[in-house]
């Protein structure tokens, strides 16, 4: 069996057409299989509300889709919620309207502008009227884990010495250190997004697919078969050889 993964979206509906379109042709060459998207759907970039869009069609439409919530999809769910909630993952002084993390851009998709120069309480109150719950509910119900074959499907990461049951969601969207610095088996194979990297990189323990769509880079999907994986390309599958940290 053959699993796919998406790395971290963040709003760039027209890549994640593209990364369809190469597992589509991947599938049509190998067989179907699983797709598995590692979150950070919205924030940055310019369609936040369109990818979901067609991440909850494709999903109404049948296809195998597993979409994980991210960081920054907790951050635009918290901020709906009550936005003077503190996220455990981030920084004090900096808020999701922070420029650093394209909060204002998510909400200009769904058409509340300026949202970084307003007063919080207005902009919460055009995102509440703004944002369809429907959106709310499909974020919210994203799982912050996937199993599948010999791999482990998160957004951030796992925190080293804990079992997979006892893992923290925060730790699961919002851990770095001391995830990234574990050489050691973890057990399955961990695929996972968040740090963004110029390329996806296979590490022996660990898959990062972050490639940065965030800040202009690609947007990553892989395939998976037991602990092996490769890159997709328009020319084909491009072997990831997994390197020594």
């Amino acid at each position: 069996m053959h699993f796919y993964a998406i790395g971290d979206i963040h709003g760039h509906l027209g890549l994640l057409q593209a990364a369809h379109k190469l597992i589509a042709d991947d599938m049509a060459r190998h067989g179907p299989g699983q797709v598995v998207h590692v979150g950070d759907l919205v924030d940055r970039g310019p369609d936040s509300r369109g990818v979901i869009d067609f991440l909850m069609q494709g999903i109404a439409d049948g296809q195998n889709w597993v979409v994980l919530k991210g960081n920054h999809d907790r951050m635009f769910t918290r901020f709906l919620r009550d936005p003077h909630e503190p996220e455990p993952g981030l920084r004090s002084e900096l808020s999701w309207l922070h420029p650093r993390l394209g909060g204002p851009d998510t909400l200009a998709s769904y058409g509340v502008a300026n949202a970084g120069d307003r007063p919080v309480a207005k902009v919460h109150a055009d995102a509440t009227a703004a944002v369809p719950q429907a959106h709310l509910d499909f974020l919210n119900a994203c799982p912050t884990q996937h199993r599948a074959g010999e791999a482990l499907f998160v957004h951030a990461g796992i925190r080293p010495g804990f079992a997979l049951e006892d893992q923290s969601e925060t730790d699961l969207v919002w851990i770095r250190d001391p995830f990234l610095k574990w050489t050691a088996s973890f057990g399955p194979l961990v695929v996972h997004g968040h740090t963004a990297i110029d390329q996806a990189t296979h590490y022996g323990n660990r898959l990062n697919i972050d490639s940065g769509a965030a800040y202009g880079g690609p947007l990553s999907a892989v395939v998976i078969k037991g602990r092996e994986a490769a890159l997709l390309t328009r020319e084909g599958r491009r072997k990831l050889i997994p390197a020594r940290l």
